[in-house]
């Protein structure tokens, strides 16, 4: 059955990288005696991150930093095949739904233990979709983002969380058999079952270090000791230590994986600075890091460094709080928003090659992307004259916009919010600019709090499904979007119940230009975001979901 599924799909590739980077001379020693010890092991690679990981329990976890090292430590069910948006097997060798979507039957690997040395079985499968369900606080629940967006509600939901659940229950039919009961069919299956955020871990680890426990003070959360300090999967490497002084996660070959790594240690050094990483990777202190400066291509690539650049798969938005500021839920206003943004001179100028102005908040490629939408080209004269009918000409709105983060689809967020800023202000609009620390409140004060009137924010998308992208933002009533359609909202729910192929995605077209007339928020750009590794890397291999994964990888 997953076959039908992927040949509805468009597929997404891309060609795996080889090459490599030579490693400092700080880290020349440790290498060498790593690769002698290890009788021809890939040694030690130390990537360069963009910003220090949330914690390591993905289940509350929802952006890219951590995910990418969540992504090491943990499997899930099915992934991606490396380089595309297809599926293959992971934990599970094969699926099968039921005729209506309501059971999913995952046949298992025998043998699979976790890092710990317990069973990875059906048991196991269970415990984690039961923990998930079971979920109790509402620090705990506000957290689980991915849940939240894809299973939709909890056995009691508490807090802002809300939904009847898709999940029922999940029965271990034998070791290798388990068995997913659902309380309804969801079009995003089988491929949301390649989130990360989905990933299966210990149930003995979950249960002895306090896993569940979440508690919120104010805009912050802390996490469990498991989260911060014991996590515990069956990826191809283990967690070792997080240095949070030094800005160091350090993993370990994890012997007893399905898919070990040829690497014996892989190091995440954290290094804010986009230029500050191209430097340590020019002076050989790190391996790689990601999203260069598209300005930077060509100087690495003269460099010897190797310039992967993945197709889009995503999309970079202006995010808008309707409730931040009453003026923004004239449509007029939103409307106003979209034709005074420049964006064919940002995309041209601040963005990688191949990128585009967005016209609607689904990429080209997935499947339910239409052109028959409403478009908004740049027109400051009408966004005026907008502004003016909805007796909005003298606005000021308060500008979110974050720092210490690059990501895939907003490479230098400063850069970003000054060049959409300056647009605004030329329609007449004032701007009060509120800089924030990506992992330092951004995203809570603007997803969970709606401190807000605008803000930049964007996504990568997690599977080949439309409804990850405009089911994710606009699914529900969100403290981001700050509004409440149920017109839209139901919309949203049919398609996501639809079956997979044609008719899913004809139910995604349609909804597509509710959302484009409804303009809750401004999409800006698809942009082709890369990664950068030296010549002396071999075996990684760039996915257009930033699903890399490193057990593939040496460094010679």
């Amino acid at each position: 059955m997953q076959q039908l599924r992927l040949t509805r799909t468009r597929r997404v590739a891309l060609i795996g990288l080889a090459g490599a980077l030579a490693v400092s001379l700080s880290a020349c020693a440790e290498s060498k005696r790593e690769e002698g010890a290890g009788g021809g092991s890939g040694g030690t690679m130390i990537f360069g991150a963009a910003g220090n990981p949330k914690m390591f329990d993905p289940a509350f976890n929802d952006e890219g930093e951590t995910f990418r090292i969540t992504r090491q430590i943990y499997d899930t069910l099915i992934q991606n095949k490396p380089g595309t948006a297809d599926l293959e097997p992971s934990l599970a060798e094969k699926w099968e739904p039921s005729n209506d979507g309501k059971t999913w039957t995952f046949t298992l690997k025998s043998g699979v233990k976790f890092s710990d040395g317990t069973p990875m079985d059906a048991a196991a499968v269970c415990f984690n979709f039961d923990r998930w369900y079971n979920m109790k606080g509402a620090a705990a629940q506000s957290q689980m983002i991915y849940y939240g967006d894809v299973f939709e509600g909890f056995a009691k939901n508490e807090g802002d969380a809300g939904g009847d659940p898709v999940y029922k229950s999940c029965e271990a039919k034998d070791p290798t058999t388990a068995v997913l009961n659902l309380n309804k069919a969801k079009g995003a299956f089988p491929a949301a079952f390649t989130l990360p955020s989905f990933a299966i871990q210990s149930p003995t680890a979950l249960k002895q270090y306090n896993a569940d426990q979440v508690t919120q003070s104010g805009d912050s959360f802390t996490y469990s000791e498991y989260a911060n300090k014991h996590p515990v999967g069956t990826g191809p490497f283990k967690f070792e230590s997080w240095d949070q002084g030094k800005g160091e996660i350090t993993l370990v070959k994890n012997e007893t994986s399905p898919t070990p790594a040829k690497l014996d240690k892989l190091i995440f050094k954290v290094i804010p600075d986009e230029n500050a990483r191209k430097q340590a990777l020019k002076a050989g202190d790190i391996n790689g890091y990601d999203y260069p400066n598209p300005a930077d291509y060509g100087l690495l690539r003269n460099d010897g460094e190797q310039v992967l650049i993945r197709p889009s798969f995503n999309v970079l938005y202006l995010g808008i709080n309707q409730a931040g500021n009453p003026k923004l839920q004239d449509v007029k206003v939103r409307q106003a928003l979209a034709y005074g943004i420049n964006r064919e001179q940002f995309v041209k100028s601040k963005l990688a090659e191949g990128s585009e102005v967005a016209t609607e908040f689904v990429p080209k490629v997935i499947s339910g992307y239409t052109d028959d939408v409403t478009k908004y080209p740049y027109d400051p004269e009408k966004a005026k004259q907008l502004l003016k009918e909805a007796g909005a000409d003298n606005l000021t709105l308060k500008f979110y916009y974050p720092t210490e983060v690059t990501r895939p689809y907003m490479p230098n967020p400063a850069d970003t919010f000054t060049a959409i800023s300056e647009d605004l202000k030329k329609i007449g609009i004032k701007i009060e600019a509120h800089a924030e620390p990506w992992n330092g409140g951004y995203k809570d004060d603007v997803q969970k709090f709606g401190k807000q009137d605008l803000h930049l924010l964007g996504w990568t998308g997690d599977y080949n499904d439309a409804g990850n992208f405009v089911g994710t933002f606009f699914g529900r009533e969100k403290k981001e979007f700050g509004f409440n359609n149920p017109q839209l909202f139901s919309a949203l729910a049919a398609a996501d119940a639809s079956p997979a192929g044609d008719a899913h995605a004809k139910a995604y077209q349609e909804v597509n230009k509710q959302i484009m007339d409804y303009l809750p928020a401004v999409p800006i750009a698809y942009p082709t975001p890369a990664i950068v590794v030296g010549p002396k890397v071999k075996g990684l291999v760039a996915s257009p979901l930033t699903d890399e994964r490193f057990n593939t990888v040496t460094v010679s």
